[in-house]
């Protein structure tokens, strides 16, 4: 059974270019607009792993991985943070929050998929 991905992202072609990545990948993907949407749509489905960027409206990606971390069936997820920040107080925040890797956009698709087999087991 393919394991299922959760983006979070604000801008729809980024969504949209992730997606692409992981279901030529075999991955199964949800997509959310914002941390709140994502976390709203975690609670009813089952995900295996969450990508999120950092700068979103409504809840940001430091505030989603936190809210994630709190649940106890997302406690242990492996999270990636994919975003065109690569500040290292950011990347400290991130890793602080609960965040287990730091990708810097622009991505690309082989370097992507290559850390996901890697924290996804």
């Amino acid at each position: 059974m393919a394991k299922t991905i959760m983006t979070a992202d604000d801008s729809a072609s980024m969504r949209q270019m992730i997606t692409f990545t992981l279901k030529q990948a075999g991955y199964d993907v949800i997509e959310a607009e914002d941390g709140q949407d994502a976390l709203k749509k975690a609670e009813t489905a089952n995900i295996d792993m969450l990508i999120t960027d950092l700068n979103m409206p409504n809840m940001n990606g430091l505030e989603l991985i936190e809210a994630i971390r709190g649940k106890d069936k997302y406690k242990f997820i492996p999270i990636i943070m994919l975003t065109t920040e690569s500040d290292a107080e950011k990347k400290k925040q991130g890793k602080n929050a609960g965040a287990t890797g730091w990708l810097v956009k622009p991505f690309q698709p082989p370097q992507l998929i290559s850390v996901i087999k890697k924290v996804l087991r």
